[in-house]
């Protein structure tokens, strides 16, 4: 009877470790997730967050199995502006000359549809520069379409317009825009073919920014991975789901 008793006792605190999320009509188990506009999970010194920032937000649902394993359910509005970018973020916090290496691994599911990016924003420790590494987007490498880069200069058809065109930089090739969001300096680089995986080598992207002259020999802050998005309604008003199946951070 004992036996019997301790492995019910057991069995419940185990399924206490499990939560669930609906997303899209479909049970997702997870380790950790929350509905809260600024969730945030610390696990294996990474912290994965919900970031629901923008106005005119509507639902957004995040779960995680762990930092490298996450994943959204969202219902954003067709409106402009940027409503949210959920994301994982590694903080390094060492000197740009004193980085032997600083690279990093992706891969995303992403929905068609909407307008979003899946990007990686990367900062310097006081948080004045901020360096977005396009991925996957649903607008055009050469600054156009519905989500468009920060940009000092636009065409007369409201295009942002790039400083630099297929440059080949950390193992990838960009298209380069510049910019100021009021708050930061915002450099984006535009992968010229879209993808949902690959490594980057971002030591080799602070350099190059460094070297144009656009900032000095800056502390490294956090890496962020995630999903900048304006509006994901879906089928129907059904919402779009994100997955992080993978994520990580070398540096020494």
């Amino acid at each position: 009877m004992k036996k019997t008793i301790l492995f019910v006792v057991l069995s419940l605190m185990f399924i206490g470790c499990e939560t669930s999320e609906v997303k899209n009509d479909s049970e997702v188990k997870a380790t950790w997730s929350s509905s809260d506009q600024y969730a945030n999970w610390s696990n294996g010194g990474y912290t994965v967050y919900n970031n629901i920032w923008g106005s005119g937000a509507g639902s957004q649902s995040i779960w995680a199995n762990n930092y490298s394993n996450w994943g959204i359910w969202a219902n954003h509005p067709n409106t402009a502006g940027i409503k949210s970018y959920p994301n994982s973020t590694k903080y390094v916090g060492k000197a740009l000359n004193t980085i032997n290496t600083l690279s990093t691994s992706f891969n995303a599911t992403t929905p068609s549809g909407g307008a979003w990016v899946s990007a990686y924003d990367l900062w310097d420790s006081n948080k004045a520069n901020e360096i977005m590494l396009w991925l996957n987007y649903t607008g055009n490498s050469d600054g156009s379409g519905n989500v468009k880069p920060i940009s000092y200069n636009y065409s007369s058809t409201g295009a942002s317009v790039p400083v630099y065109t297929n440059q080949s930089i950390g193992g990838h090739t960009w298209n380069v825009f510049r910019g100021n969001n009021g708050s930061n300096n915002v450099y984006s680089f535009l992968r010229t073919t879209k993808t949902n995986s690959g490594t980057i080598d971002a030591k080799a992207i602070y350099n190059w920014i460094k070297n144009k002259g656009w900032f000095g020999n800056v502390t490294v802050g956090d890496i962020q991975y995630g999903f900048e998005i304006s509006s994901c309604y879906g089928t129907n008003g059904n919402g779009s789901n994100f997955t992080c199946n993978s994520y990580s951070v070398t540096s020494n």
